[in-house]
């Protein structure tokens, strides 16, 4: 039958049950037991011949005649129930057989019993409809199949993909275990704005909006509230860290979304070394709650976050993989090596900070890691300090694994007038057409003239949860951006 006629059927069922007086969209379940508590307390209920209610999805029915055998899946777990016309009486049998449909949830009332194959059993005395399906599911042992369909009906890839399924709690547990790692080390948990009127903390292109109330163009936050937090150090706050979602109009690729989630903490009196050390800390401590290991295998690379983690030094790591000096080298220099290596650029806004940048992304391909990342240009780390032993470089790291950057932080800049004069070097980078140079927040600014103490930073953003799993951002999203496809007709 057609899926647009078995629709309309199914339809017809939810009309013919509200004429028999019966609700097919109930506000409540009766639910005594999960199907989980039913098979662990299994052994006792069954001894007691203890009357339950479980409630779940109807994924299967076997049998013909007079008695059936039915599959409940609720939360990831499934029991069996079996229902019989002597049990049940002939109008509520009939009406099962009628009104029931598979993807229907429903609830039912009965002992537990072990069958003569041994199966966990829930012998149904009373069954009720709770939410009646009128779409059919895609069939049960095959799933989804279309690669887009599995992101823009994800709720489908989920119910029939256990894989899927344990993707998302192992995601839920890569955050609770973060925020468990930091609030455990006396860091204090607070939300920052999401809107800006003048958005910082990264080089990256904002989303724009309009606020109505206040007639004022804002933007989307694009770092995790890096400069909210280090007003919060001013403020007297020692040690503050955000978890929440973040966007960036940019490109989309397998390691990059347009909003996402991001971590970033703030550590006063800590400096780059010690946010080194508790970096790689955290990593092994929430790698390990939520996947149990220490050892991945991510695209081409064999990664072991338990051996000692490397240091990378920027100017070294470019002339190992380039030959080019970065201290000493022209524009020119860097873009013809840039066209040597086939490395793709933006022409637009196109500066010697944007082709180091460029340059050194190549070289961060060919590394495993873990490790961190350090001696960064100042002028690719405008909010970072500089270096005590070389004025040029920054106190900046970043966390590398198999060949990309899975988190950023540095000894925060809390110098105001050196703070002001790189606003202003990154202003006159935006008036040249770069359009992910930052802008001047004057109000920081003011916030550092206070006082801020010594203090590290620092953001990993879910990139790090999807290269763990070895998979795309957007797999790992639950509910990735997709573009409209409206039902026509």
């Amino acid at each position: 039958m057609p899926i647009d006629e078995i629709r309309d059927t199914k339809i017809q069922k939810v009309e013919e049950l509200r004429k028999l007086g019966i609700d097919p969209y109930p506000a409540k379940s009766n639910r005594t037991h999960t199907v989980a508590e039913a098979i662990s307390n299994f052994g006792s209920l069954s001894d007691e011949k203890k009357t339950i209610v479980i409630a779940g999805r109807l994924m299967a029915v076997r049998g013909h005649g007079g008695a059936a055998f039915l599959d409940v899946y609720d939360n990831g777990s499934k029991i069996q129930g079996h229902i019989k016309k002597d049990v049940v009486g002939e109008d509520a049998f009939n009406k099962f057989q009628r009104f029931i449909d598979i993807g229907d949830f429903i609830e039912i009332k009965g002992t537990l019993f072990r069958t003569k194959k041994e199966e966990q059993t829930l012998e149904v005395e009373e069954c009720r409809l709770l939410s009646k399906a009128i779409l059919t599911l895609p069939e049960k042992w095959h799933g989804l199949q279309d690669e887009e369909d599995k992101l823009r009906k994800r709720y489908l890839d989920i119910l029939f993909d256990p894989e899927t399924r344990e993707m998302f709690v192992k995601r839920s547990k890569f955050w609770q275990s973060t925020r468990e790692f930091l609030l455990n080390r006396g860091f204090l948990e607070v939300e920052t704005p999401v809107l800006e009127s003048t958005t910082g903390g990264a080089d990256a292109k904002p989303f724009i909006t309009h606020h109505n109330a206040l007639d004022l163009d804002v933007y989307l936050r694009i770092s995790m509230g890096e400069l909210w937090q280090k007003k919060l150090m001013v403020a007297g706050y020692a040690k503050t860290f955000e978890i929440g979602r973040q966007f960036r109009n940019e490109g989309m690729d397998s390691e990059h979304a347009q909003d996402y989630t991001q971590m970033e903490f703030y550590w006063a009196y800590a400096d780059y070394n010690d946010g080194m050390e508790l970096v790689e800390e955290m990593y092994k401590y929430v790698a390990k709650e939520t996947f149990g290991t220490l050892q991945f295998k991510i695209k081409d690379f064999e990664i072991d976050l338990g051996r000692e983690w490397e240091r990378y030094d920027y100017r070294e790591t470019i002339k190992k993989f380039t030959g080019v000096d970065i201290l000493s080298a022209k524009l020119e220099e860097v873009e013809a090596k840039l066209i040597e290596l086939k490395i793709k650029y933006d022409r637009k806004g196109f500066n010697i900070t944007r082709a180091l940048d460029n340059l050194w992304k190549y070289c961060r391909k060919q590394i495993t890691g873990p490790g961190f990342l350090v001696g960064v240009p100042v002028a690719l780390s405008p909010l970072a300090k500089r270096d005590q032993n070389n004025s040029e470089l920054s106190q900046r790291f970043q966390v590398i694994i198999a060949g990309s950057e899975v988190g950023n932080g540095y000894s925060e800049l809390n110098d105001p007038i050196d703070q002001a004069n790189r606003f202003e070097d990154q202003v006159k980078l935006r008036e040249s057409g770069d359009e992910e140079a930052q802008m001047y927040d004057y109000d920081f600014v003011e916030a550092l003239e206070y006082g801020m103490p010594p203090t590290c930073g620092f953001g990993v953003s879910e990139r790090l949860f999807s290269f763990l799993m070895n998979k795309s951002i957007r797999e790992c999203q639950i509910f990735p951006l997709m573009k409209s496809n409206s039902r026509k007709g």
